[in-house]
């Protein structure tokens, strides 16, 4: 008898075996997850404000014997689930909170939520699938308490408040949560986090290794003149004109400054205040916009000349003007050797036609912080229903996701978990 091939097909068996009973029960918990998901989409929660949502998420953890922490920067919640084997420590991610945003479609689980937001009344609406991202990882959890005898080490699930920034004077977020040692007690080796996307097909996951979403700074411009008449502006400065002119030469930045070969950037000013009367010059204006950037040094030479413009510009037509700048996310940067080891993961669950390489995007992430102090692997997961020819985007009234994505999202953060802490 050969012993040796005996026991190649007996593991081969015990290995088709233990992952046939996680697809199983992958498969067997979708429904649950809908439900939940459909439960935060109704009772959507602004950042910092997410108390029903961690009340949730806590009693759920809490059912399957998870170690459980609540109040995590503010609002978060981290569940600890210590496998029966010794190993490293994981840890996946999930964000929490919704947006200002009046829901308009016909869903019936759709959010009448309204609030007031900075002074203004609106709805409250899950317009960026955090709802989904939070109910995938409760899956998760479930999951993989039902095998901690395949868990070689400790998975920290992360249910994240504020990712879409706190409100203005309150700390909050990734950041937050860092400052508050969610990455040590114990000390986490890697990082996980997914975001569903409506523009891509169901079934399918983009990865970028390197940089995968940008880093985004808020600035504020305050430009001072000198009113006067609105017949007579030889007798004042006018900070409109030098507004306009600090705008125009931003953009000569980006288009002459910067080599675009190498990584895209945006500078864009969003709002310009100004003025009460048409017939007077004012005295001062302020603009406030966003910069956008996928690597270090170019996001250093934009401020910089960022910076230089908007002073010299003002004072070449006789006014002054200050900016400042806020960072509300770093580069979301994917771990190279991380990316390249868990590849295969992401292609056993999902299948190799249907894990792609994907160019980056422009917008941002607060997952950024965790990447900066450990390895870690964001991707994106679909949530199009295939041959849809109508997609909403993100943050907008319309945004829709097709649930049936969710389920590939379970399964892969459950696999990138138990695949990491068998590595060596």
């Amino acid at each position: 008898m050969n012993y040796s091939l005996l026991l190649i097909c007996l593991f081969g068996s015990i290995l088709l075996n233990a992952q046939t009973d996680l697809e199983t029960d992958c498969n067997a918990i979708e429904s649950k997850v809908i439900e939940w998901r459909r439960h935060f989409h109704e009772h959507p929660e602004l950042s910092n404000r997410e108390f029903k949502t961690a009340e949730k998420i806590a009693e759920h953890l809490n059912s399957l014997g998870i170690e459980v922490q609540t109040g995590v920067a503010k609002t978060g919640v981290v569940g600890l689930l210590k496998g029966n084997n010794p190993g490293k420590v994981v840890a996946l991610r999930a964000d929490i909170d919704a947006l200002p945003v009046t829901e308009r479609n016909e869903l019936p689980f759709r959010s009448k939520v309204e609030t007031e937001f900075m002074g203004t009344k609106t709805g409250v609406m899950h317009a960026c699938g955090h709802d989904t991202h939070t109910a995938i990882l409760m899956g998760v959890a479930e999951v993989l308490s039902k095998h901690k005898d395949k868990i070689n080490g400790t998975v920290k699930f992360i249910f994240q408040p504020a990712e879409e920034g706190p409100p203005p004077g309150e700390e909050g977020g990734a950041k937050l949560m860092i400052k508050e040692g969610v990455l040590e007690n114990p000390k986490v080796d890697a990082i996980f986090g997914l975001h569903i996307n409506s523009a891509t097909p169901v079934g399918t996951i983009l990865y970028k290794s390197g940089g995968i979403m940008a880093a985004v700074e808020r600035f504020v411009i305050n430009v001072k003149g000198k009113q006067t008449h609105g017949s007579q502006p030889w007798l004042g400065v006018d900070p409109i004109l030098i507004s306009a002119k600090i705008i125009d030469g931003f953009q000569s930045i980006v288009s002459r400054e910067l080599d675009l070969t190498k990584e895209a950037a945006v500078i864009t000013v969003g709002k310009i205040t100004s003025g009460v009367r048409f017939n007077i010059i004012p005295e001062s204006a302020e603009l406030i916009g966003t910069v956008r950037s996928l690597d270090p040094d170019m996001k250093a030479k934009i401020i910089k000349r960022m910076t230089e413009m908007t002073e010299t510009i003002a004072k070449a037509y006789g006014g002054e003007a200050t900016i400042v700048f806020e960072n509300f996310t770093s580069i979301t940067y994917n771990d190279p050797d991380l990316t390249a080891t868990m590849l295969p993961t992401l292609q056993k669950v999902a299948g190799n036609d249907h894990v792609l390489i994907t160019k980056a995007v422009t917008g941002g992430e607060d997952f950024s912080y965790f990447q900066e102090v450990v390895p870690g692997l964001f991707f994106f997961l679909g949530g199009m229903t295939p041959g849809n020819i109508e997609v909403f985007p993100h943050h907008t009234p319309d945004f829709v996701i097709d649930e049936s994505g969710m389920l590939l999202g379970v399964k892969t953060m459950t696999q990138l978990a138990i695949d990491y802490l068998e590595l060596d």
